[in-house]
């Protein structure tokens, strides 16, 4: 299958839930996504690492540590608490339903008074292949914005649909402070208008028509 770049753009995440009435609330409550984000019921099995993380970006430090706070608030884990490094400010935690979220800044100092406002919601899958996994996405049609070797795979995306990057599966866990080994279903799904297809690692996505 081979797809124009104007379509292979993730327009929604669906994180597949055992409880989607409480998942819908907590993250109406810790992030704000709206129709960026869904949730629907499942039992498929899935223990350990589920081979992604869920990144916002923002613009400051105090953005961060507000969006960090109201997930914590609503009933998420502390994986990695808000922190300065030589990248920027940033914090992980993990949603009652299992789902890694991380949120960070570039910027080191606040810029002005702590907003809600996300400036990017990404997809950060870990993959067995970087290099591989790359290819597979560039023959559906995905455009490369950033690419460093084996180690990162940044997708362009439209301004106001979600992002895909690609890591390393060892890396991406390192980056949500967890062990890399997991199994059975990753639990989300990536809708889009580029059709219904699976990734080399699995990861599924579906037709959204709007």
């Amino acid at each position: 299958m081979n797809i124009t770049t104007d379509r292979a753009t993730i327009e929604t995440v669906v994180l597949e839930v055992s409880d989607p009435a409480a998942a819908s609330t907590f993250y109406a409550e810790a992030f704000g996504l709206g129709d960026r984000l869904g949730v629907r019921a499942t039992d498929a099995p899935t223990t350990g690492f589920r081979g992604f993380l869920l990144s916002l970006v923002v613009s400051q430090p105090s953005t961060v540590d507000s969006l960090v706070g109201s997930a914590v608030a609503a009933g998420a884990t502390t994986l990695k608490p808000a922190k300065k490094s030589f990248w920027g400010y940033g914090g992980v935690v993990q949603a009652p339903d299992g789902a890694i979220w991380k949120i960070a800044t570039s910027a080191k100092k606040d810029s002005g008074p702590a907003t809600r406002e996300i400036d990017d919601f990404v997809v950060l899958l870990g993959v067995e292949n970087v290099k591989a996994t790359k290819q597979f996405y560039v023959e559906q049609g995905l455009a490369v914005a950033k690419s460093f070797g084996s180690k990162y795979v940044e997708f362009e995306a439209a301004s106001a649909s979600v992002k895909l990057a690609l890591y390393g599966r060892r890396a991406a866990a390192k980056d949500a402070g967890v062990a890399p080994e997991g199994t059975g279903s990753h639990r989300i799904v990536l809708g889009g208008a580029a059709g219904a297809f699976a990734d080399p690692d699995g990861f599924r996505w579906e037709t959204v028509r709007r």
